[in-house]
Protein backbone atom coordinates (compact mmCIF):
# COMPACT_ATOMS: atom_id res chain seq x y z
CA UNK A 1 0.00 0.00 0.00
CA UNK A 2 1.35 3.68 -0.98
CA UNK A 3 1.54 5.91 1.72
CA UNK A 4 1.11 2.99 4.44
CA UNK A 5 3.36 1.04 6.67
CA UNK A 6 2.01 -2.42 7.45
CA UNK A 7 2.91 -4.33 10.88
CA UNK A 8 1.72 -7.76 11.41
CA UNK A 9 1.27 -8.84 15.08
CA UNK A 10 0.96 -12.58 16.40
CA UNK A 11 -1.80 -11.98 19.09
CA UNK A 12 -2.54 -14.46 22.27
CA UNK A 13 -6.22 -14.52 23.49
CA UNK A 14 -8.29 -17.38 25.39
CA UNK A 15 -11.23 -15.49 24.34
CA UNK A 16 -11.04 -12.19 22.66
CA UNK A 17 -13.09 -11.25 19.37
CA UNK A 18 -10.05 -10.61 16.88
CA UNK A 19 -11.80 -8.72 14.61
CA UNK A 20 -12.41 -5.71 17.34
CA UNK A 21 -9.02 -6.44 19.00
CA UNK A 22 -7.99 -5.52 15.48
CA UNK A 23 -9.91 -2.51 15.14
CA UNK A 24 -9.18 -1.10 18.68
CA UNK A 25 -5.22 -1.27 17.71
CA UNK A 26 -5.59 0.15 14.52
CA UNK A 27 -7.66 3.09 15.79
CA UNK A 28 -5.81 3.44 19.42
CA UNK A 29 -2.70 3.66 17.46
CA UNK A 30 -3.45 6.13 15.12
CA UNK A 31 -6.35 8.85 15.73
CA UNK A 32 -7.45 7.36 19.09
CA UNK A 33 -11.48 6.99 18.51
CA UNK A 34 -13.24 7.12 15.97
CA UNK A 35 -16.93 6.62 16.85
CA UNK A 36 -17.41 9.66 19.41
CA UNK A 37 -15.86 11.79 16.51
CA UNK A 38 -18.87 13.91 14.45
CA UNK A 39 -19.01 13.08 10.87
CA UNK A 40 -17.37 16.61 9.67
CA UNK A 41 -14.30 15.71 11.67
CA UNK A 42 -13.54 12.55 10.50
CA UNK A 43 -13.76 13.03 7.22
CA UNK A 44 -10.65 15.11 8.26
CA UNK A 45 -9.19 12.39 10.22
CA UNK A 46 -9.35 9.37 7.97
CA UNK A 47 -6.11 10.20 5.88
CA UNK A 48 -4.40 9.40 9.99
CA UNK A 49 -6.80 6.62 10.37
CA UNK A 50 -4.87 3.00 10.77
CA UNK A 51 -6.71 0.23 8.22
CA UNK A 52 -6.96 -3.60 9.48
CA UNK A 53 -5.73 -5.43 6.10
CA UNK A 54 -6.02 -8.90 7.62
CA UNK A 55 -6.62 -11.39 10.39
CA UNK A 56 -5.76 -14.56 9.88
CA UNK A 57 -6.92 -16.33 13.31
CA UNK A 58 -5.63 -19.55 14.04
CA UNK A 59 -8.28 -21.60 16.75
CA UNK A 60 -8.15 -25.37 16.44
CA UNK A 61 -10.47 -27.71 17.39
CA UNK A 62 -9.67 -28.67 21.20
CA UNK A 63 -6.96 -26.08 21.76
CA UNK A 64 -5.26 -26.18 25.15
CA UNK A 65 -5.64 -22.51 26.99
CA UNK A 66 -3.44 -20.07 25.89
CA UNK A 67 -2.98 -21.88 21.89
CA UNK A 68 -5.36 -19.38 20.55
CA UNK A 69 -4.28 -16.95 18.56
CA UNK A 70 -4.30 -14.50 15.40
CA UNK A 71 -1.75 -13.13 13.14
CA UNK A 72 -3.22 -9.27 12.08
CA UNK A 73 -1.83 -6.90 10.00
CA UNK A 74 -2.63 -3.25 10.11
CA UNK A 75 -1.31 -0.59 7.77
CA UNK A 76 -0.24 3.01 9.21
CA UNK A 77 -0.54 6.37 7.55
CA UNK A 78 3.31 7.84 6.82
CA UNK A 79 1.33 10.81 7.57
CA UNK A 80 1.46 10.06 11.01
CA UNK A 81 5.35 9.77 11.73
CA UNK A 82 8.72 11.27 11.16
CA UNK A 83 10.81 9.06 8.52
CA UNK A 84 13.24 7.53 11.73
CA UNK A 85 12.49 3.72 12.85
CA UNK A 86 12.45 5.39 16.52
CA UNK A 87 8.96 7.34 15.38
CA UNK A 88 7.62 4.24 14.02
CA UNK A 89 8.41 1.89 16.49
CA UNK A 90 6.77 3.99 19.03
CA UNK A 91 3.68 4.32 16.30
CA UNK A 92 3.05 0.48 15.68
CA UNK A 93 4.22 -1.29 19.05
CA UNK A 94 4.83 1.39 22.05
CA UNK A 95 2.30 1.26 23.88
CA UNK A 96 0.88 -1.73 22.46
CA UNK A 97 4.15 -4.11 23.53
CA UNK A 98 2.68 -3.91 27.34
CA UNK A 99 -1.09 -4.88 25.99
CA UNK A 100 -0.73 -8.68 26.96
CA UNK A 101 0.59 -11.44 24.67
CA UNK A 102 1.37 -9.67 21.46
CA UNK A 103 4.31 -9.64 19.21
CA UNK A 104 5.58 -7.65 16.36
CA UNK A 105 6.36 -10.19 13.89
CA UNK A 106 6.99 -8.07 10.13
CA UNK A 107 6.98 -4.36 9.44
CA UNK A 108 6.50 -3.90 5.85
CA UNK A 109 7.78 0.02 4.80
CA UNK A 110 6.98 1.98 2.43
CA UNK A 111 8.57 3.31 -0.42
CA UNK A 112 8.41 6.77 0.83
CA UNK A 113 9.82 5.62 4.64
CA UNK A 114 12.66 3.56 2.92
CA UNK A 115 13.91 6.31 0.76
CA UNK A 116 15.03 8.04 4.15
CA UNK A 117 17.32 4.87 4.66
CA UNK A 118 19.95 4.50 2.33
CA UNK A 119 20.95 1.06 4.13
CA UNK A 120 24.47 -0.56 4.24
CA UNK A 121 27.28 1.37 2.94
CA UNK A 122 29.27 -1.18 1.77
CA UNK A 123 26.97 -4.35 2.57
CA UNK A 124 27.84 -8.00 1.58
CA UNK A 125 29.46 -7.31 -1.95
CA UNK A 126 30.89 -4.26 -0.74
CA UNK A 127 33.25 -6.66 2.23
CA UNK A 128 34.34 -8.85 -0.44
CA UNK A 129 35.28 -6.52 -2.95
CA UNK A 130 37.42 -4.79 0.34
CA UNK A 131 39.19 -8.43 1.16
CA UNK A 132 39.50 -9.39 -2.30
CA UNK A 133 37.48 -12.95 -1.88
CA UNK A 134 34.25 -13.61 -4.10
CA UNK A 135 34.40 -17.41 -4.21
CA UNK A 136 34.14 -18.41 -0.79
CA UNK A 137 32.60 -17.65 2.61
CA UNK A 138 34.38 -15.47 4.93
CA UNK A 139 35.97 -16.39 8.22
CA UNK A 140 35.96 -13.98 11.59
CA UNK A 141 37.78 -14.66 14.57
CA UNK A 142 36.52 -13.04 18.00
CA UNK A 143 39.16 -11.73 20.29
CA UNK A 144 38.84 -13.82 23.73
CA UNK A 145 40.22 -12.99 27.12
CA UNK A 146 40.34 -9.18 26.87
CA UNK A 147 40.05 -7.71 29.81
CA UNK A 148 42.96 -6.59 31.81
CA UNK A 149 45.14 -6.88 29.23
CA UNK A 150 47.97 -4.19 27.50
CA UNK A 151 48.34 -3.62 24.04
CA UNK A 152 51.23 -5.86 23.98
CA UNK A 153 49.40 -8.99 24.84
CA UNK A 154 45.85 -7.64 22.72
CA UNK A 155 48.54 -6.99 19.59
CA UNK A 156 49.99 -10.87 20.01
CA UNK A 157 46.47 -12.52 20.34
CA UNK A 158 45.36 -10.77 17.33
CA UNK A 159 48.71 -11.19 14.86
CA UNK A 160 48.54 -14.80 15.90
CA UNK A 161 44.51 -14.52 14.56
CA UNK A 162 45.42 -13.32 11.90
CA UNK A 163 48.58 -15.63 10.90
CA UNK A 164 45.38 -18.51 10.74
CA UNK A 165 44.16 -16.77 7.35
CA UNK A 166 40.69 -14.77 8.69
CA UNK A 167 39.11 -12.50 6.56
CA UNK A 168 37.81 -10.56 10.04
CA UNK A 169 38.96 -10.02 13.51
CA UNK A 170 36.13 -8.28 15.98
CA UNK A 171 37.07 -7.09 19.61
CA UNK A 172 34.96 -8.41 21.87
CA UNK A 173 31.51 -6.42 22.62
CA UNK A 174 32.60 -5.93 26.21
CA UNK A 175 36.06 -4.44 25.67
CA UNK A 176 35.25 -0.63 26.04
CA UNK A 177 37.27 2.20 26.42
CA UNK A 178 40.21 1.81 29.18
CA UNK A 179 43.78 3.11 30.07
CA UNK A 180 45.57 -0.18 29.02
CA UNK A 181 44.15 -0.49 25.58
CA UNK A 182 42.70 2.90 24.59
CA UNK A 183 40.98 3.15 20.66
CA UNK A 184 43.69 4.93 18.92
CA UNK A 185 46.06 3.11 20.22
CA UNK A 186 44.34 -0.41 20.37
CA UNK A 187 43.73 0.33 16.33
CA UNK A 188 47.58 1.02 15.54
CA UNK A 189 49.18 -2.09 17.50
CA UNK A 190 46.35 -4.60 15.56
CA UNK A 191 46.28 -2.94 12.67
CA UNK A 192 50.33 -2.80 12.95
CA UNK A 193 49.87 -6.99 13.50
CA UNK A 194 47.64 -7.33 10.26
CA UNK A 195 50.42 -5.58 8.08
CA UNK A 196 52.72 -8.00 9.91
CA UNK A 197 50.61 -11.13 9.16
CA UNK A 198 49.35 -9.93 5.67
CA UNK A 199 53.16 -10.32 4.73
CA UNK A 200 53.47 -13.78 5.39
CA UNK A 201 49.86 -14.48 4.38
CA UNK A 202 49.69 -12.35 1.56
CA UNK A 203 45.97 -11.77 2.97
CA UNK A 204 44.34 -8.75 3.45
CA UNK A 205 42.07 -8.35 6.65
CA UNK A 206 39.11 -6.06 8.30
CA UNK A 207 39.12 -5.36 12.21
CA UNK A 208 36.06 -4.45 13.68
CA UNK A 209 37.01 -1.84 16.21
CA UNK A 210 34.56 -1.56 19.17
CA UNK A 211 33.07 1.71 19.14
CA UNK A 212 31.73 2.77 22.58
CA UNK A 213 31.36 5.70 25.08
CA UNK A 214 28.37 8.22 24.85
CA UNK A 215 26.11 8.70 22.26
CA UNK A 216 26.61 12.19 22.02
CA UNK A 217 30.55 10.98 21.09
CA UNK A 218 30.19 7.96 18.81
CA UNK A 219 30.73 9.72 15.57
CA UNK A 220 33.73 11.45 16.76
CA UNK A 221 35.28 8.39 18.46
CA UNK A 222 34.69 6.56 14.79
CA UNK A 223 36.45 8.89 12.82
CA UNK A 224 39.50 9.28 15.85
CA UNK A 225 39.63 4.83 14.85
CA UNK A 226 39.53 5.27 11.06
CA UNK A 227 42.04 8.07 11.38
CA UNK A 228 44.25 5.55 13.41
CA UNK A 229 43.63 2.92 10.86
CA UNK A 230 40.56 1.46 11.85
CA UNK A 231 39.21 -0.45 8.57
CA UNK A 232 35.70 -1.78 10.01
CA UNK A 233 33.51 -1.07 12.93
CA UNK A 234 31.50 -3.26 15.49
CA UNK A 235 28.95 -2.11 17.20
CA UNK A 236 26.57 -3.00 19.97
CA UNK A 237 23.13 -1.40 18.23
CA UNK A 238 20.06 -2.79 20.48
CA UNK A 239 22.07 -0.68 23.33
CA UNK A 240 22.42 2.20 21.64
CA UNK A 241 19.64 1.81 19.86
CA UNK A 242 18.60 1.80 15.55
CA UNK A 243 18.83 5.30 14.96
CA UNK A 244 22.27 5.71 16.14
CA UNK A 245 23.54 2.54 13.89
CA UNK A 246 21.70 4.91 11.10
CA UNK A 247 23.53 8.18 11.75
CA UNK A 248 26.54 6.41 11.65
CA UNK A 249 25.92 4.47 8.69
CA UNK A 250 24.81 7.54 6.81
CA UNK A 251 27.95 9.67 7.59
CA UNK A 252 30.28 9.90 4.97
CA UNK A 253 33.32 10.55 6.83
CA UNK A 254 32.89 6.80 8.67
CA UNK A 255 33.56 5.24 5.57
CA UNK A 256 34.07 1.53 6.77
CA UNK A 257 31.44 -1.17 7.07
CA UNK A 258 30.16 -1.83 10.43
CA UNK A 259 29.49 -5.31 12.11
CA UNK A 260 26.07 -4.74 14.08
CA UNK A 261 26.47 -7.08 17.39
CA UNK A 262 23.27 -9.44 18.80
CA UNK A 263 24.14 -7.90 22.65
CA UNK A 264 20.62 -7.43 24.16
CA UNK A 265 18.61 -9.02 21.93
CA UNK A 266 17.69 -12.38 23.90
CA UNK A 267 15.71 -9.42 26.25
CA UNK A 268 13.69 -8.96 22.59
CA UNK A 269 13.07 -12.21 20.49
CA UNK A 270 12.73 -15.52 22.10
CA UNK A 271 9.25 -15.46 23.73
CA UNK A 272 6.59 -16.66 21.28
CA UNK A 273 4.34 -14.21 23.07
CA UNK A 274 6.28 -10.83 23.69
CA UNK A 275 8.77 -8.86 21.48
CA UNK A 276 10.03 -8.38 18.05
CA UNK A 277 10.76 -11.44 16.32
CA UNK A 278 14.47 -12.33 15.19
CA UNK A 279 13.60 -11.22 11.36
CA UNK A 280 13.01 -8.20 11.96
CA UNK A 281 14.87 -7.19 14.76
CA UNK A 282 18.37 -8.65 13.61
CA UNK A 283 17.44 -8.49 9.92
CA UNK A 284 15.33 -5.90 8.43
CA UNK A 285 15.56 -3.32 10.75
CA UNK A 286 19.37 -3.80 10.67
CA UNK A 287 19.86 -3.39 7.65
CA UNK A 288 17.47 -0.43 7.11
CA UNK A 289 19.92 0.89 9.56
CA UNK A 290 22.39 0.40 7.74
CA UNK A 291 24.89 -2.59 9.08
CA UNK A 292 27.02 -3.98 6.55
CA UNK A 293 27.58 -7.35 8.72
CA UNK A 294 25.01 -8.81 11.38
CA UNK A 295 26.14 -11.26 14.14
CA UNK A 296 23.64 -13.55 15.37
CA UNK A 297 22.92 -16.78 17.16
CA UNK A 298 23.90 -19.63 14.94
CA UNK A 299 21.47 -22.58 15.11
CA UNK A 300 24.31 -25.11 15.95
CA UNK A 301 26.09 -23.92 19.14
CA UNK A 302 26.42 -22.41 22.09
CA UNK A 303 23.49 -19.88 22.11
CA UNK A 304 21.13 -21.61 19.69
CA UNK A 305 18.16 -20.30 17.74
CA UNK A 306 15.78 -22.44 16.50
CA UNK A 307 16.80 -23.21 12.70
CA UNK A 308 13.79 -21.97 11.22
CA UNK A 309 13.83 -18.61 12.92
CA UNK A 310 18.05 -18.71 11.83
CA UNK A 311 16.82 -18.79 8.17
CA UNK A 312 14.60 -16.11 8.29
CA UNK A 313 17.21 -13.52 10.02
CA UNK A 314 19.61 -14.48 6.65
CA UNK A 315 16.08 -14.12 4.42
CA UNK A 316 15.61 -10.55 5.94
CA UNK A 317 19.56 -9.57 5.38
CA UNK A 318 19.43 -11.05 1.76
CA UNK A 319 16.20 -10.94 0.28
CA UNK A 320 15.22 -7.49 -1.83
CA UNK A 321 14.19 -4.71 0.49
CA UNK A 322 13.53 -1.52 -1.32
CA UNK A 323 16.81 -1.66 -3.62
CA UNK A 324 18.79 -1.84 -0.76
CA UNK A 325 22.05 -3.76 -0.80
CA UNK A 326 22.67 -6.74 1.15
CA UNK A 327 23.69 -7.43 4.84
CA UNK A 328 26.57 -9.98 5.52
CA UNK A 329 24.48 -12.69 7.50
CA UNK A 330 27.14 -14.07 10.53
CA UNK A 331 25.59 -17.05 12.45
CA UNK A 332 27.86 -17.10 15.24
CA UNK A 333 28.36 -19.08 19.14
CA UNK A 334 29.71 -22.31 19.55
CA UNK A 335 31.03 -22.60 15.93
CA UNK A 336 34.32 -24.98 15.38
CA UNK A 337 36.08 -26.63 11.98
CA UNK A 338 33.02 -29.77 12.12
CA UNK A 339 29.93 -27.46 11.74
CA UNK A 340 31.35 -26.06 8.17
CA UNK A 341 29.58 -28.24 6.26
CA UNK A 342 26.55 -27.53 7.77
CA UNK A 343 26.83 -23.59 7.57
CA UNK A 344 27.17 -23.82 4.11
CA UNK A 345 24.43 -26.17 3.63
CA UNK A 346 21.80 -23.94 5.61
CA UNK A 347 23.36 -20.77 4.60
CA UNK A 348 25.22 -21.20 0.83
CA UNK A 349 28.44 -19.47 0.62
CA UNK A 350 27.49 -16.05 1.15
CA UNK A 351 28.13 -16.38 4.71
CA UNK A 352 30.51 -14.99 7.30
CA UNK A 353 31.77 -18.39 9.52
CA UNK A 354 32.32 -16.96 13.17
CA UNK A 355 34.47 -18.40 15.84
CA UNK A 356 36.12 -17.86 18.79
CA UNK A 357 36.81 -21.05 20.93
CA UNK A 358 36.83 -23.20 17.44
CA UNK A 359 39.91 -20.77 16.96
CA UNK A 360 41.70 -20.09 19.85
CA UNK A 361 40.66 -23.14 21.62
CA UNK A 362 42.63 -25.25 18.87
CA UNK A 363 45.02 -28.08 20.26
CA UNK A 364 48.06 -26.27 17.90
CA UNK A 365 47.50 -23.42 18.91
CA UNK A 366 45.25 -20.29 17.30
CA UNK A 367 47.17 -19.91 14.15
CA UNK A 368 46.15 -23.50 13.50
CA UNK A 369 42.63 -22.98 14.65
CA UNK A 370 41.68 -20.44 11.58
CA UNK A 371 43.78 -22.62 9.14
CA UNK A 372 41.37 -25.67 9.87
CA UNK A 373 38.60 -23.49 9.57
CA UNK A 374 39.92 -22.45 6.44
CA UNK A 375 41.13 -26.30 5.21
CA UNK A 376 37.34 -27.19 6.09
CA UNK A 377 35.98 -24.46 4.06
CA UNK A 378 38.26 -25.45 1.20
CA UNK A 379 37.01 -29.04 1.69
CA UNK A 380 33.13 -28.13 1.87
CA UNK A 381 33.29 -26.14 -1.10
CA UNK A 382 35.33 -28.86 -3.25
CA UNK A 383 32.54 -31.80 -1.45
CA UNK A 384 35.14 -33.10 -0.01
CA UNK A 385 33.85 -35.09 3.16
CA UNK A 386 36.04 -33.79 6.14
CA UNK A 387 37.26 -36.73 7.60
CA UNK A 388 38.95 -37.34 4.13
CA UNK A 389 39.85 -33.88 3.72
CA UNK A 390 41.57 -34.37 7.22
CA UNK A 391 44.19 -37.37 6.06
CA UNK A 392 45.61 -34.78 3.26
CA UNK A 393 48.96 -33.82 3.88
CA UNK A 394 49.12 -30.20 5.45
CA UNK A 395 45.99 -30.43 6.59
CA UNK A 396 46.94 -31.61 10.61
CA UNK A 397 45.25 -28.45 11.74
CA UNK A 398 41.85 -29.74 10.25
CA UNK A 399 42.60 -33.71 11.47
CA UNK A 400 43.36 -32.16 15.07
CA UNK A 401 40.10 -29.90 15.06
CA UNK A 402 37.93 -32.54 14.39
CA UNK A 403 39.51 -35.12 17.01
CA UNK A 404 38.30 -32.31 19.40
CA UNK A 405 35.05 -31.53 18.34
CA UNK A 406 33.96 -33.71 15.81
CA UNK A 407 31.49 -32.92 12.75
CA UNK A 408 28.07 -32.15 13.14
CA UNK A 409 25.57 -33.65 9.91
CA UNK A 410 22.57 -32.10 10.93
Amino acid sequence: MNGYCIATYRAYDDKADFGKKALSIAVGLTVGSWTELPETQKANMEKHLGKVISIDAHEPAGAAPGERYADIKIAYPDLNFSRDLPALLVTVFGKLSMDGRIKLLDLEVSEHFASAFPGPKFGLNGVRELLGVQDRPLLMSIFKSVIGYDLANLQDQFYKQALGGVDLIKDDEILFENPLTPLEKRVEACMSAARKAEEETGQKLLYAVNLTGPTSRLAENARKAIQAGANALLFNVLAYGFDVLHELSSDPAINVPIAAHPAMAGAIYPSPHYGISASLLLGKLMRLAGADLVLFPSPYGSVVMPKEENLAVKDALMSPLHGLRTSFPVPSAGIHPGLVPLILKDFGTDVVVNAGGGIHGHPMGTAAGGQAFRQAIHASLSNVPLREAAEHPGNEPLKAAIDAWGIKES
